[in-house]
């Protein structure tokens, strides 16, 4: 890669009027301008849809930068946008000449007000609010305009703060009443105290806000500008520091102490995008995807607010190492406020791999496969399981036992390999091609199933939902366009239809200092039937609702997603498998329809959804506490909804029996996955769609 690196030592800005001096200093001026030549050049030769270089290009970033730096619109005056203006259409320009001004510029001045800002807060902090007073805070900041002057700017902080303090008012009063009720000698904190108390947390809670900002350094800084630039190519290419690469790798290499679940920062909020398979979290819960953290305790100890805290920073208070307590304070999607203890464990690998069960249903025999990943060792370690064997293990074994029809289990399954997905695919099919990869301006690569062996040729039902992703929807694609297996569950699924690549810069250059690495988008996946798995994932055949149905969860959900396309269809032929599959999938979908269970929980997603758009909080300490109180009522109404029994009973496969029996904690997991799939309706309809299907003697259907 060949690039023209202009080193200037010395910035010289002349800004007028903007401010009257830079906070930065300008030692790693040089090595800026090599991040974004490379970071440029890189986007430019090799992203699968290079943007242009542009006004528009200028626009996004130039926006999305400004939202990075203040998302809740409390530090910037609107005078700043203003004087920004200038740089709108002129970012590309800059990038182009590995020119900084522009970060260089918004940067300064975000340091500046956020130190103004430092004035203030304690000041605000000093005197009790007036809880008594009827007022509201919206917190729906992208149709918030910024404070036009300091006036409209120390109103707004204090809202801010004075919402900080309500909320640990609220806990402190509900603890008390609670304390109280417990013990008929416990003398109560009087409203003055707990007042007191809780602005002094949230005092606290500021100071160490601005204790972590004074640690960020130019590197940081300019990895958010570089993150920015790359976000407006895709969601999935980014820019690791050399701090975060480390991270990173350490990650990939060994195993993680924590919680077990993918954290993303959605404005001022830490967001749960994901639960890791056999997680603490996992095993513990309570907590769920759409889930946001507000505050993060030690054990019993007072808890930290994480609200507005960088994503790195949070992540730090919510690690920690194995047998450790962490109490998460958590906004559920219902909206409600949930205190979750979760002790803190390495992520148990036996729950990452395949597991299978049987039950009876009908008077006949079915199995299902749970597949919470498509795992591999790419270093080929010895003894180390993959999906495509366990998978092939697991179906020999259900076979064993009898099974007349098998479901696949691929809800929250977030995809892995994609060579395993092609081998399991070929477990259900002769051979044919399964998936369509493309590089971009270039032919798609087919790869194929090449095994004529079939090891499962009955009925089959697979399972999704809106966090099946990646490889899960490229091996349920496969199954749909082969005719091969019924789809059931959410309307689609994720929809990441795209492949990155990772590359450490120190390697396309020789520099003294480190670098970091570009995570970026090179490949699209395409169905054997030409349409892209992006945005649109695969639809199920027959959708059925879920507590995810209304929220937005999904690429499409994202920020710049790559657009869904289509190319040519691979040669294949959809197999000729099933009698009756058109009038199963209607009948089915008519009793998902008129199934009460069902219903209740389409109900309830509307409800998530009403609230998720719910943006508007009282501060006033009455109004707020009859609107969680709301909240917790109506929330009431969906308890059903975990409370239902379908009043199947699931065992483990025979090979399995003799290991559970000198394995208690085994025995114990097959348990409580048992008792999880007792109250599952989706499995249970799952059943009656495969006790339904008949299957042809068609070739792909011949016993071996």
């Amino acid at each position: 890669m060949k690039a023209n690196y202009k080193i200037i030592l010395i910035l010289t800005l002349v800004i007028g009027s903007m401010w009257s001096c830079t906070l930065f200093s300008q030692t790693d001026t040089e090595k800026d301008k090599v991040l974004i030549s490379l970071t440029r050049d890189a986007l430019k030769q090799y992203h699968y849809n290079p943007n242009k270089f542009d006004d528009a290009f200028s626009n996004k970033v130039f926006n999305k930068y400004i939202e990075v730096l203040d998302p809740t619109k409390r530090f910037f005056l609107k005078k700043d946008i203003n004087q920004f203006e200038t740089y709108k259409n002129e970012i590309d320009n800059q990038i182009n000449a590995e020119d900084i001004t522009f970060f260089r510029v918004v940067t300064d001045r975000f340091l500046k007000r956020n130190n103004e800002t430092k004035e203030f807060y304690k000041e605000l902090l000093k005197k009790p609010f007036n809880f008594d007073k009827n007022e509201t805070l919206s917190l729906d900041y992208d149709k918030k305009q910024f404070p036009k002057n300091e006036k409209e700017r120390k109103e707004l902080w204090r809202k801010q703060l004075k919402l900080n303090v309500l909320s640990r008012l609220h806990d402190k009063i509900e603890d008390e009443n609670q304390k109280e009720k417990d013990s008929v000698n416990y003398k109560k904190k009087s409203f003055k105290e707990l007042e007191k108390e809780s602005r002094e947390d949230a005092l606290k809670s500021m100071d160490e806000y601005y204790t972590r900002m004074d640690e960020l350094n130019d590197d940081d800084w300019f990895a958010m500008y570089l993150n920015t630039i790359t976000g407006t190519f895709d969601p999935h290419t980014t820019y690791f520091s050399p701090k975060i690469k480390k991270k990173f790798d350490q990650e990939m290499s060994g195993k993680l102490e924590g919680i077990g679940a993918r954290l993303q920062k959605k404005g001022d909020y830490t967001k749960i995008v994901e639960l890791i398979s056999g997680g603490p979290a996992w095993r513990q819960g309570d907590l769920e995807v759409g889930d946001i953290i507000l505050k993060v305790a030690q054990g019993d100890k007072e808890p930290l607010d994480i609200v507005g805290m960088r994503l790195d920073d949070a992540i730090e208070f919510i690690k920690g190492k194995k047998g450790t307590e962490v109490r998460l304070t958590v906004k559920k999607i219902d909206g409600s406020i949930k205190v979750i203890p979760i002790v803190r464990d390495v992520v148990e690998l036996e729950e990452t791999f395949a597991k299978s069960g049987k039950v009876n249903f009908n008077g006949k025999k079915y199995g299902i496969i749970h597949l919470p990943g498509f795992y591999i060792d790419f270093n080929n370690t010895k003894d180390y399981r993959n999906s495509y064997s366990d998978m092939k293990k697991e179906i020999e074994e259900l076979k064993k036992d009898g099974i007349e029809g098998l479901i696949i289990d691929l809800r929250n399954n977030g995809g892995g390999s994609l060579k395993t997905a092609i081998e399991i695919a070929g477990l259900f099919i002769k051979d044919g091609p399964v998936v369509q990869v493309k590089y971009t301006n270039s032919k798609p690569r087919i790869d194929k199933d090449t095994d004529k062996k079939i090891q499962w040729n009955g009925p089959l039902v697979i399972l999704v939902n809106e966090l099946s992703a990646s490889a899960s929807e490229i091996f349920a694609a496969a199954m749909q366009d082969y005719n091969r297996a019924v789809i059931i569950g959410s309307k689609q699924t994720f929809g990441k239809g795209t492949v990155q690549n990772i590359v450490p810069l120190n390697r396309v250059i020789h520099y003294g200092k480190p670098l970091g690495a570009l995570k970026m988008t090179i490949q699209k996946f395409y169905r054997i039937n030409g349409g892209s798995t992006q945005l649109k994932g695969v639809s199920s055949d027959i959708a059925v609702p879920d507590k995810y149905t209304y929220m937005g969860i999904g690429e499409r959900e994202e920020e710049n997603p790559l657009k869904w396309d289509k190319i040519e269809p691979a040669k294949y032929h959809p197999l000729d498998f099933y009698e009756n599959k058109k009038q199963v999938v209607n009948e089915s979908n008519q009793r998902v329809n008129n199934n009460p269970q069902f219903q209740l929980i389409d109900e309830n997603a509307k409800w998530l959804k009403k609230n998720q758009d719910d943006k508007l909080v009282y501060l006033k300490l009455e109004e707020y506490k009859k609107d969680i109180e709301k909240h917790q009522k109506e929330s009431k109404k969906f308890d059903k909804i975990k409370d239902y029994d379908n009043g199947l009973t699931f065992e483990s496969p025979s090979y399995e029996l003799p290991l559970i029996k000198q394995d208690s904690t085994l025995a114990k997991k097959r348990e409580v996955w048992h008792k999880n799939l007792k109250k599952d309706p989706y499995v249970e309809e799952a059943l009656r769609v495969l006790s339904e299907l008949k299957v042809k003697k068609s070739e792909v259907a011949m016993k071996q």
